[in-house]
């Protein structure tokens, strides 16, 4: 069993930033691809980002190009989501999942099998 938990959520202004961090024990972490996901109130979860096991990021939402990145440090079993310059529609529970592969297979969940449980993220001022 995988476990992964997320933390670096709050309460932030519009146009700050936060740095969510998703951490497993296990270093297995480094031979998976590491998803974000986020789902805000009534929506549908939606992929936002994936980073491969050897480093390489897919983008799945337009929304966040150019403010948000993702980033691994396999010796901390810890991938990041760095959010710059966000927005009220970036208000959200974000969840970290390790994929099924080493490599990025989409924004569809069922590529994911193991799941943090979500840190909250919201923009308001």
């Amino acid at each position: 069993q995988l476990q992964l938990v997320e933390s670096g959520g709050g309460l932030v202004q519009p146009g700050g930033s936060l740095r969510l961090s998703c951490e497993t024990s296990r270093s297995t972490l480094r031979y998976r691809a590491i998803g974000w996901f986020r789902q805000a109130p009534g929506k549908e979860r939606e992929g936002v980002l994936c980073i491969s096991s050897s480093g390489g990021s897919t983008n799945y939402a337009d929304s966040v190009k150019g403010r948000f990145t993702i980033s691994r440090d396999n010796a901390r079993n810890t991938v990041y989501l760095q959010m710059n310059s966000l927005k009220p529609e970036d208000t959200a529970v974000y969840y970290c999942a390790a994929g099924k592969y080493g490599y990025c297979s989409g924004s569809v969940k069922s590529g994911y099998d193991y799941w943090g449980q979500g840190t909250q993220v919201t923009v308001s001022s």
